[in-house]
C-alpha cells in the first residue's frame, strides 16, 4: 500500500495530460496543414497572408492555453479522485496492521454500497471473528490448564503422602490415583478428537445405514449404565412406511448418539427416564433424545456446544464430564451435513434433536 495515493495521482494526471497533449499536437498540426494548403491553392496575397498568419497563431495559442488549463484541472481532479479512492484503502491497511499487532477491537468506518465498502465490512467481520476466536482460545487454554492441574495436584499429594510414609500404598489409594490418570487420558483423547475433526484431512466412511438400527445398538450399549443409576431408558420406534435409511458413517453416528445419551444420563436423577426416538420425513431423519432432568436455563443454551462449557457450574469434571462431548457431537453432525439442536427449560427436562439428510 506504500505510495498508493501518489501512484493513483500520477497515473490519473499522466493519462489526462497525455490525452490533452496528443489532442493538442494533432489539432495544431492539422490547423497548420490546412492553412498551408489553403495558401497554396488560393495564392499568397499581401492582404490575406498576414491575416492568415495571425489567425493561425491565435488558434495555436488558444490550444496551448486550453492545454495548460486542462493540465491544471486534470491535476486537481486527479488528486481529489486519488484521495477519495485511497482513503478507505489506507484506512483498511491501518486496521489490518493493528489487527496483525494484536488489536482485534479495531474497526473500519466505511459506509456505502460499493465494493470497497463491502471489503471494509468484511474486514470488520473478520476482526469480530478473530476477537471471538482469541477469547475462546484463552478460555480453552485456561480450561485445559485447570483440567490438568486438578488431577495432577491430586496425584502429587497422594504420591508425596505415600513416599513420606503418611499413607500406605493400599489398593484403594492406588485405585484413586489410577482414576485420576484415566481422567487425564480421557481429556487428552477428547482434545485429540477435536483436533482431528478440525483437520482438513478428516473424512467420513459414508454408507447407507438404518438409523433405527444404529439407535437401538447404542441404547443397548449404554443401557447397563442407565440401569445402574436407576434411570429408565426407552427406545420408541413408531411404525413408518419409509425405511429410516441415510448415508452416514455408522461409527461416527454411534459416537454422536452415545455422547448425547451420556449427557442425558449424567443430568437425569434416579427414578426418572430418558426417551430415544427415530423419525423420518421427506428430507431428513430425526434422532431425538428427551430426558426428564432439571433442564437448562435460556442463558446457557447458546453456549452448550462450546468447548469445556457446562450449564451446571456446581458439578466437578469427575461427575459432570469434560464438557467436550457436545462439541464433538456437533462437529460430527455437521460433517454429515446435518444439524443438532437443544431445547430445554428449567424443571421440564432437555430435548436434543439430531437431523441427518436422507
Amino acid at each position: 500500500m506504500k505510495g498508493l495515493y501518489s501512484r493513483f495521482a500520477v497515473t490519473f494526471i499522466g493519462i489526462t495530460c497525455g490525452i490533452l497533449f496528443l489532442a493538442s499536437i494533432v489539432f495544431i498540426w492539422q490547423t497548420h496543414y490546412h492553412f498551408a494548403m489553403y495558401q497554396h491553392q488560393a495564392g499568397t496575397a499581401p492582404d490575406t497572408a498576414q491575416l492568415n498568419a495571425h489567425f493561425e497563431q491565435a488558434l495555436v495559442q488558444s490550444v496551448i492555453w486550453v492545454l495548460m488549463i486542462g493540465i491544471v484541472m486534470a491535476a486537481i481532479v486527479s488528486l481529489y479522485v486519488a484521495k477519495r479512492l485511497t482513503s478507505p484503502l489506507l484506512e483498511m491497511k491501518s486496521a489490518a496492521v493493528s489487527m496483525a499487532g494484536g488489536d482485534l477491537r479495531i474497526r473500519t468506518k466505511l459506509h456505502g454500497n460499493d465494493e470497497i465498502s463491502d471489503l471494509g465490512q468484511s474486514l470488520n467481520h473478520l476482526a469480530e471473528q478473530l476477537e471471538k476466536q482469541e477469547q475462546l482460545r484463552k478460555m480453552m487454554t485456561a480450561d485445559v490448564a485447570h483440567e490438568l492441574r486438578t488431577p495432577l495436584a491430586t496425584l502429587k499429594s497422594h504420591m508425596e503422602a505415600m513416599i513420606e510414609g503418611v499413607w500406605d500404598a493400599s489398593p484403594e489409594r492406588l485405585r484413586g490415583c489410577h482414576e485420576e490418570i484415566e481422567r487425564m487420558i480421557r481429556l487428552v483423547g477428547d482434545l485429540e478428537q477435536l483436533t482431528q475433526l478440525d483437520s482438513p484431512h478428516f473424512q467420513l466412511n459414508v454408507q447407507p445405514e438404518r438409523m433405527d438400527a444404529i439407535a437401538a445398538q447404542c441404547v443397548e450399549t449404554i443401557r447397563a449404565a442407565f440401569e445402574h443409576k436407576g434411570v429408565r431408558l426407552e427406545l420408541r420406534l413408531q411404525e413408518q412406511d419409509e425405511p429410516r435409511i441415510a448415508s452416514v458413517d455408522r461409527q461416527r453416528v454411534s459416537q454422536i448418539l452415545l455422547n448425547v445419551l451420556s449427557n442425558a444420563l449424567k443430568y437425569t436423577p434416579p427414578g426418572k427416564h430418558v426417551e430415544v426416538d427415530v423419525k423420518r420425513d421427506k428430507q431428513t431423519i430425526l434422532i431425538q433424545v428427551k430426558d426428564t432432568g432439571p433442564g437448562i436455563g435460556k442463558d446457557d443454551l447458546p453456549y452448550l456446544f462450546e468447548r469445556f462449557y457446562r450449564a451446571d457450574k456446581s458439578r466437578d469434571r469427575k461427575s459432570g464430564g469434560s464438557g467436550i462431548g457436545l462439541t464433538i457431537a456437533k462437529k460430527l453432525t455437521e460433517a454429515h451435513r446435518g444439524s443438532i439442536h437443544i431445547d430445554s427449560e428449567p424443571g421440564r427436562g432437555t430435548t436434543v434433536r439430531i437431523y441427518f439428510p436422507v
